[in-house]
């Protein structure tokens, strides 16, 4: 069955961040259970990206499984591919609550949670538990690094070592505004000092892909995407939250500090995600993420260059016929 509308309402009334937590609960009680939420994956517009097999475009972004603990349930939502994480070396609790806010207005959230992580440990437990089956689509596992770690290029290297072997994809997740210091290690030295001990760690060769912000300049992304064309990377994601505050913002809560995401975040991702595409070779994957809310902004993302998708935010407020919407759009935005 699928997710009722009473069971979204319900979650909506609840406190932002109580809301996430029992949402994950809820599909992690229904994995556990093996209920039926949906068929599984939309087959709509299969496509092979990275050497994998992707049953549709429309992936489930990170920040949502944070602990992969529901991604079976995750995938029989609809979705072609899930990415959990970010997971990081050592347990941390995150920032102080409250952390998480709804701008319903302006169909947006804006998160400061700081890359809260129950660490590699749990994470390499679940994930054993979870591959003792097939999964119907391929897992992306998303890599952070401790907020008071003194060494961030090792705190990478040792989640590729630990959690490549299952994964179909890692991300090296340098984009989130929330940890002190985490976006300066975008720029192009520092990339590669991150990346060459990361590719070396992984005993289980994998792709690995980059996830940047959406505030960037040209010459960022000219730096990045000058790395990206190396032999270090497979892709990008494009992108995370943003740090800035368009002007149009109706909420209260728009001056809270943190990553906005949601519908405010659709155009300028979208523009980095092309300027993205127009450096780079059209066969090097990008997956789109940022302020999807129906077909029409999935469909926008492709015409952009994005080779795949992502959702987060656009489910608290459209529910999960976004999935089928999105990866219907896309697919015959592509045809």
């Amino acid at each position: 069955m699928a997710l009722s509308e009473q069971t979204a309402r319900l979650l909506g009334r609840l406190p932002p961040e109580a809301a996430h937590r029992w949402s994950v609960w809820l599909l992690r009680g229904a994995q556990a259970l093996r209920l039926p939420l949906e068929s599984g994956p939309h087959r709509l517009a299969p496509r092979q990206v990275l050497g994998l097999d992707f049953p549709n475009p429309i992936g489930l972004a990170a920040g949502f499984d944070k602990d992969a603990e529901a991604v079976r349930a995750a995938f029989s939502l609809g979705f072609g591919f899930v990415e959990v994480g970010s997971i990081v070396p050592q347990p941390q609790p995150g920032n102080p609550r409250p952390r998480v806010f709804r701008l319903p207005e302006d169909g947006a959230v804006i998160n400061r949670y700081g890359f809260n992580s129950k660490g590699l440990d749990h994470a390499e437990r679940r994930l054993d538990r979870l591959l003792r089956r097939p999964l119907p689509g391929p897992l992306g596992i998303n890599l952070g690094a401790n907020k008071l770690s003194e060494d961030r290029p090792a705190d990478y290297a040792i989640g590729a070592r630990r959690l490549a072997p299952y994964a179909d994809y890692l991300v090296v997740n340098v984009s989130s505004p929330n940890t002190p210091g985490l976006r300066t290690l975008q720029d192009a030295a520092a990339l590669d000092r991150l990346l060459e001990p990361v590719r070396a760690a992984m005993a289980t060769a994998r792709p690995l892909l980059l996830k940047v912000a959406p505030d960037l300049e040209p010459a960022d992304i000219d730096d990045i995407a000058g790395v990206a064309q190396g032999p270090l990377l497979d892709g990008l994601i494009v992108g995370n939250t943003t740090a800035a505050r368009p002007a149009s913002l109706r909420s209260a809560l728009a001056s809270e500090a943190g990553g906005l995401s949601g519908r405010p975040l659709l155009a300028p991702s979208t523009a980095v995600l092309r300027a993205f595409r127009e450096r780079l070779a059209p066969d090097l994957p990008i997956i789109g993420v940022g302020g999807i809310a129906s077909g029409a902004d999935a469909a926008a993302k492709r015409a952009a260059g994005a080779t795949l998708v992502q959702l987060y935010t656009g489910l608290i407020y459209e529910g999960p016929a976004l999935i089928h919407a999105a990866a219907q759009a896309f697919g015959a935005e592509a045809d």
